[in-house]
């Protein structure tokens, strides 16, 4: 992938971790945390519903020609990203919070307009490791 590619497609993710976010804050989450990295990889939002900690994985798509952006997390991301979320509890305190990872789907259309957002609560759960 050329350098080019490269910062276009972190424009792209960054941009789709901005609209989750505020998509997230206006259904009343409260955003805690972005691009949190341990050595397991990165969890692009952290958030709290009530007393429930959310491990947020954004995917966005610009276009429709490389499927439905929920359809590149696969089996290993989902591996690490329960592994970072339990790293996050460890490192913070927080195992006996109740917690959950969800998926948030953001759809542009060819000029990058927001045509779509969809939500997946507890997309992830702890038995897929």
């Amino acid at each position: 992938m050329t350098d080019g590619k490269a910062s276009a497609r972190a424009a792209l993710g960054g941009a789709g971790e901005r609209l989750a976010a505020g998509w997230l804050e206006a259904r009343g989450y409260r955003v805690v945390a972005r691009n949190w990295r341990c050595a397991y990889g990165e969890l692009d939002l952290i958030a709290e519903e009530a007393d429930e900690l959310v491990f947020v994985e954004v995917k966005t798509r610009r276009g429709v020609a490389h499927g439905a952006p929920e359809e590149a997390i696969t089996a290993r991301k989902r591996a690490h990203l329960i592994d970072a979320a339990q790293w996050y509890l460890m490192e913070h305190q927080r195992e006996a919070q109740p917690w959950r990872i969800d998926v948030i789907a953001i759809q542009l259309d060819g000029r990058g307009r927001l045509t779509d957002v969809r939500h997946y609560r507890s997309a992830i759960a702890l038995e897929e490791e």
